[in-house]
């Protein structure tokens, strides 16, 4: 291993997989590594275009960006997120990437030239190991942002976020800079918020890891945002600081939708040495917010414990949010953020038990408020909402009471023009596609398999013990007794008697299922050995040769079945494999594969569809029939639109083909008949698949539309 880097000051990188692009397993693996190492790490996840990855970047100061680009187009990809951090003054963040083999040495050496710091290549990976690249990485961003700030007061506004964010990051060090320096800046920011006319109210937001917060937090912003056209917000997200490493992951952005607005600023702050769900520079952090401008800041703490309250010293508006898996009600009453917070929020109201917990958190705020004779615990600000839930009726309740409390703090009148429609008491109805009652469906899937297989475990033993009772009887000269039948127990010799007597038992306790599958096993070998075989499709008799003649002369069967002799084999084998076309298909549906054709996938996706249809047409020369398996290119497996803008353009066209129009489905398939059977399509594609198939569609009835008009003569053709 190698020499782990000293940081000398706290390290943030922004890291994600470049867009339409949604291999994030090594992205992953790099940022778990950066945070072992000590550093602090944006994740913005998959699927994240070059402004995006390079606002977060600016709007978290930090020193380097790490990008994963697996889907092509990283030539046009990089080379934009280098120009534009030049473009917004951010040229001193580093830029670091990697693609395994799809990124080749040539190219890694063009974009080296360009400005990116570096491109790393399984042969690095071979040569550094992955501890040595990241020391490289952090080598590299070992600087502070904040050293010299003395300009930065000069553009200091909500349109100069950059100059924001290094205002933090100097609160935040608090000493990587000059004590004097600091001082200076602290009083100046103080200065300008003082003479602000009005100050931005704090919103605080805290609650137990995994409640929502962020989600939460996003809903309620991208509310305000619609609202009031002419606002400006501030976002300040807190997540904690691993002790053994002094690393930190700050996820909060991968959940939040809204931020791509140029009226909103993120910050995501460490705990850092501060020992409680806050940073110690967020007192500063908000200070430099109102100063700067903006109308609202919006605090996420990380996940707090019971006693934690913290929050209720910087907030104007304190949101507690929990779901309904607090354990007991007594538990409720250790909460401290329910005698202190403004307004609760039970969020994930959707699951089980909902109902129950909130008639009891409401009981529980009630008490600890006096129990007023005037309200009921109805009345109190418990607001149930599923901020999963696009438009949640309990998320509009919230924010509706959320901006009354508002306007009393800061003295103006907000009201929604969009979120009128709220939740009732009883909280709001959850949307769903699977319903509440059957949402563990794929559990019991799993468990009816796991049954079966018990089940069949349970009759082989059965079935075994049977076929060895009727073999000995028929050793011991018993002719009457046949296979599955049964027989009276009595005979003069008491042996076969008391055999008989177990043989008829073993045939109760087999579940007539299986004796069927087992009474016809000696007719399935014979259809199955015969020189041919004959079943029906739909009254129609169908005749396949069974055997098919090798270069050698020999006889080989195109089903091969088992040799098997004990009764539990067989049924096993029947129950768990089976012949093709026969439950549970492990061998496919139908009893044998075409004859007439050899199997075969003629694969084809590059470029635009007139490329694309060129290969089909070359792989499927003189061949029998035409069986197309389509590969889109990642904007259309994403289901967006083509564009010039460079992180877009280098991917139409990459790892398959480029589709928008209808148009272009039947260009890549001109010159196939779609709808003869000697035909077949596969398209490979993921959530745009409703759009693709109606697509094919659509291009098959204008294709036999046209050939029908020409067979009539009522259409030239081209």
């Amino acid at each position: 291993m190698k020499q782990a880097t000293q940081i000398k000051t706290k390290v943030r990188f922004v890291t994600a997989a470049s867009l339409f692009d949604g291999h994030d397993v090594s992205i992953n693996i790099m940022r778990r590594l950066l945070q072992a190492h000590g550093a602090e790490v944006i994740h913005l996840g998959h699927n994240r275009s070059a402004e995006e990855i390079v606002n977060a970047a600016i709007e978290e100061d930090a020193q380097g960006i790490a990008v994963s680009s697996y889907q092509g187009g990283h030539m046009e990809f990089f080379k934009y997120m280098h120009d534009l951090l030049r473009e917004k003054g951010a040229g001193h963040i580093k830029i670091f990437g990697g693609g395994g083999g799809v990124i080749v040495p040539e190219e890694i050496a063009e974009l080296h030239a360009y400005g990116i710091n570096r491109i790393f290549s399984p042969h690095d990976g071979r040569e550094l190991g992955l501890d040595g690249m990241i020391n490289l990485m952090l080598a590299e961003c070992n600087f502070s942002t904040a050293a010299h700030l003395n300009g930065e007061l000069t553009n200091f506004d909500t349109s100069h976020k950059g100059s924001v964010a290094r205002l933090i990051s100097l609160a935040e060090l608090n000493g990587d800079a000059p004590t004097e320096e600091h001082d200076k800046l602290t009083q100046e920011i103080r200065q300008r918020k003082s003479q602000r006319k009005t100050l931005a109210p704090v919103i605080g937001i805290t609650g137990t890891g995994g409640s929502g917060k962020s989600s939460l937090t996003d809903e309620l912003l991208r509310r305000y945002l619609l609202d009031f056209d002419n606002q400006t917000v501030a976002v300040l997200s807190i997540d904690p600081t691993r002790k053994r490493t002094g690393g930190a992951l700050l996820g909060d952005r991968i959940r939040m939708n809204s931020l791509n607005n140029d009226r909103v600023f993120m910050r995501s702050l460490a705990t850092r040495e501060s020992h409680s769900e806050i940073s110690d520079a967020l007192d500063e952090a908000i200070e430099i917010c109102q100063a700067a401008g903006y109308d609202l800041i919006l605090v996420e703490t990380s996940g707090i414990g019971q006693g934690d309250d913290e929050i209720t010293k910087f907030a104007d508006v304190s949101l507690y949010v929990m779901t309904p898996e607090f354990g007991a009600p007594t538990q409720l009453e250790k909460i401290e953020m329910l005698d202190f917070a403004d307004m609760v929020a039970l969020n994930k109201f959707e699951r089980r038990g909902s109902k129950d917990a909130l008639r009891d958190i409401r009981k529980q705020v009630w008490r600890n408020k006096g129990a007023p004779a005037n309200d009921q615990p109805t009345d109190m600000p418990v607001y149930p909402t599923i901020a999963a839930q696009f438009n949640d009726l309990g998320v509009n309740k919230l924010y509706q009471d959320l901006l009354v409390r508002l306007s009393e703090a800061s003295g103006r009148k907000l009201e929604t023009r969009y979120f009128t429609q709220v939740a009732g008491p009883e909280g709001p109805e959850q949307l769903t596609v699977v319903p509440g009652k059957r949402i563990r469906y794929l559990s019991e899937v799993s468990d009816s398999v796991r049954g079966y297989h018990k089940w069949i475990a349970e009759q082989r033993v059965i079935a075994g013990k049977l076929g060895a009772t009727y073999s000995v009887l028929q050793d011991l000269g018993d002719k009457a007794t046949k296979p599955f039948e049964k027989i009276a127990d009595k005979h003069e010799d008491a042996a076969i008697a008391k055999l008989r007597k177990r043989y008829n038992q073993l045939l109760l306790e087999l579940d007539p299922a299986c004796i069927r599958e087992l009474q016809a096993w000696p007719e399935l070998q014979k259809s199955y050995t015969a020189e041919e075989n004959v079943y029906e499709v739909r009254g129609r008799e169908i005749h396949v040769a069974n055997y098919t003649k090798t270069l050698s002369g020999t006889q080989l069967p195109k089903v091969a079945l088992p040799k098997y002799r004990d009764w539990g084999d067989v049924l096993v084998w029947l129950l768990e494999e089976n012949v093709p076309g026969r439950f549970p298909y492990t061998a496919g549906v139908y009893p044998y594969k075409r004859s007439g054709e050899d199997p075969t996938r003629m694969f084809a996706g590059e470029g635009p569809a007139t490329r694309t249809n060129a290969r089909f047409h070359l792989v499927s020369e003189g061949q029998p029939a035409a069986r197309l398996s389509t590969a889109f290119d990642s904007v259309t497996l994403y289901g967006e639109d083509p564009h010039e803008r460079p992180d877009i353009y280098g991917k139409v066209g990459e790892s398959g083909v480029a589709i928008f129009t209808v148009e272009e489905i039947e260009i890549l398939y001109a010159g196939f008949d779609l709808c003869a059977p000697t035909t077949s399509v596969s398209m490979t594609i993921n959530g745009p698949a409703p759009i693709i198939l109606a697509f094919f569609f659509n291009a098959a009835t204008r294709q036999q539309a046209r050939k029908f008009l020409m067979e009539k003569g009522k259409l030239k053709p081209d």
